[in-house]
């Protein structure tokens, strides 16, 4: 796990190697165990390094192999990279690491674009080819890392994060309204390729980029995960066959130099992942869970149930205890942290954590990604009986945070665009082939874009923040695959999740499994008061806030006069999303 960044030109000139050296600073979180860059000619790559796998000088990037005429700088993880390598040897390669890095390289000179497709695991990266100067950029099946871009005539810059970006310089800082309509509206989600300003794209989940020397380009998609049914396979024997494949996405995930732990919510998804390793063998394991001081008359803990989970399977665990005196400065801290706005008081909740599991071990299992591949989330359920033709409708009702009519009396003219841009999007997705029902085509949509712009980006900035990898065994892509055949009707039983609940029944505690389903509770931003409201408010009657000119001052007004009333569909504090989004505008200089 690392952060990379690079310079492609196509104009003539030589890359400029101090851009990619100013990107380095802001990826030093994501890897703080050393740095390196690399340029010739029209190309420079920058990385910074975490180590997990091969922690020798060996595993070093970028990565030059002069005998192949390839240099590469990635980011994530290949948990079959040994099995890969001993194919390779086979077709007569040799190898000077042990790393995964130079797997990829060596993949991709037997295999070339169609490497990525051999790949089980997550990532972003970049390969040079010395000779021809083609450079691909390829992102893994569920976009659990990030890969941003910043194009201009003549030139593409990459990094793992929009900071990154921004730091290198030359920038079109401007908002994109598109995206703006997107965030006030889908719940916070941007989609990709778009993120809230102009100058910067992000390369879609599953997707390669291939980019020839004279700046023209292909991109194509790799991978999807069809949601139609699988005829042969019986009702009754989806939990095993769910028990079977996320037991050895767990295994997988184990792989790693450095010992490894879990984040423990307490939860169903996270106590699963637990039991299995127990189940394989782990004797020891570390896990963590973190709970924050009551308010607004809402619980901050989950604690009853994780230690439950805890004790059953004998754990090394850690309860981390947030008071007020660490909620506040660790606002500030996580929006500098995100790549993106991101809404979800989850971010607060994983920043915290992340701090404190970074101080133990360097790699963790963490469940996110159940939901979306297995409909535990409540706007499912009502889509069950819709009929697909009018099933984008549906959604949008379950889900937007508000209609566009009401965007238009909360925005200001200037900023508005004139079409339901989130309307125009979600029917587009539903209208593709390839989901048979109304939830079929709910799920592929979370599972492509929401999932990878909310929970997965989410766990990627806060861990990464603080030099921690975070694997999620529930986006291994064979799961993903079998879980988007599922029948609907066996994920939506029991409350939702189902098939999960049953294929976990017997090996983790029914108290887990039968609980009401949680979120990670953070009462401090949930309601918002005293000190904390204070920053929300001077967030919003900043001069660069009056400036820029977003919101209507009415809107504004009124959710300060009642701070905690309103609420989007999904229950979010309204008056918290469009602070959020100042006070991520204001810390980016935006």
């Amino acid at each position: 796990m690392c952060g990379i960044a690079g310079e492609l030109r196509h104009d003539g000139h030589l890359a400029d190697e101090e851009a990619v050296r100013r990107m380095l600073p802001c990826l030093q979180s994501r890897g703080p165990d050393g740095e390196g860059l690399w340029a010739r000619g029209p190309v420079a790559l920058g990385h910074r390094r975490l180590k997990i796998i091969d922690l020798s000088e060996a595993g070093h990037q970028p990565m030059i192999d002069d005998e192949l005429g390839l240099s590469l700088v990635f980011n994530g993880c290949i948990y079959n990279y040994q099995q890969l390598r001993e194919e390779l040897r086979g077709h007569g390669y040799t190898f000077f690491s042990t790393s995964d890095t130079e797997v990829i390289i060596k993949a991709y000179h037997r295999w070339g674009a169609d490497c990525v497709k051999r790949f089980l695991g997550m990532f972003a990266f970049a390969i040079v080819e010395h000779g021809t100067g083609t450079v691909m950029l390829a992102r893994d099946r569920l976009g659990i890392k990030p890969l941003y871009l910043a194009e201009s005539p003549g030139r593409l810059r990459f990094a793992s994060t929009l900071p990154a970006l921004l730091a290198a310089g030359d920038v079109d800082k401007s908002i994109d309204r598109v995206a703006l309509q997107h965030y006030m509206t889908f719940h916070s989600v941007v989609p990709a390729p778009r993120t809230i300003i102009n100058g910067v794209r992000k390369l879609p989940p599953a997707t390669v980029r291939i980019i020839r020397t004279d700046g023209t380009s292909t991109e194509h998609v790799y991978w999807e995960a069809s949601h139609s049914r699988r005829p042969e396979i019986a009702d009754a024997e989806w939990p095993e066959l769910i028990h079977e494949k996320l037991k050895l996405a767990v295994e997988r995930r184990m792989v790693a130099d450095v010992p490894v732990g879990v984040l423990l919510s307490g939860g169903i998804d996270s106590s699963y992942i637990v039991a299995l390793l127990a189940e394989q063998g782990q004797r020891g394991l570390t896990t963590f869970s973190i709970g924050f001081e009551a308010g607004g008359g809402e619980q901050g803990d989950e604690f009853a149930y994780s230690d439950i989970v805890a004790k059953q399977f004998d754990t090394t665990h850690h309860q981390i205890r947030i008071g007020k005196d660490r909620f506040l400065p660790a606002v500030d801290r996580t929006v500098a942290a995100m790549s993106e706005p991101m809404v979800s008081h989850d971010c607060i909740a994983f920043n915290l954590l992340s701090e404190d599991v970074s101080k133990s071990v360097k790699v963790v299992q963490s469940g996110q990604g159940a939901d979306e591949i297995l409909a535990g989330y409540s706007w499912y359920p009502p889509l069950a009986d819709v009929p697909y033709s009018v099933a984008a409708d549906a959604y949008a009702k379950e889900f937007f945070d508000r209609p566009h009519s009401r965007l238009a009396q909360q925005l200001n003219p200037d900023w508005l665009v004139e079409t339901d841009v989130c309307r125009e999007f979600v029917a587009a997705s539903f209208g593709r082939p390839g989901a048979e029902t109304a939830v079929d085509a709910a799920l592929r949509l979370d599972s492509q874009v929401m999932l990878v712009d909310d929970p997965v980006k989410r766990v990627d900035n806060m861990t990464m923040a603080w030099g921690l990898e975070a694997r999620v065994p529930f986006l291994d892509h064979e799961l993903v695959e079998l879980a988007a055949a599922c029948p609907p009707a066996l994920k939506l039983a029991h409350g939702g999740k189902g098939v999960l609940k049953e294929a976990a029944r017997g090996v983790v505690p029914d108290e887990v499994i039968d609980r009401t389903k949680g979120y990670f509770p953070v009462p401090g931003i949930r309601h918002l008061e005293g000190p904390m409201l204070d920053k929300v408010r001077d967030a919003l009657s900043a001069q660069a806030a009056r400036d820029r000119g977003l919101f209507r001052p009415e809107y504004v007004d009124f959710l300060l006069a009642d701070p905690n009333t309103p609420r989007t569909t999904l229950g979010a504090n309204q008056l918290w999303q469009l602070a959020l989004l100042e006070m991520w505008l204001q810390d980016k200089g935006i």
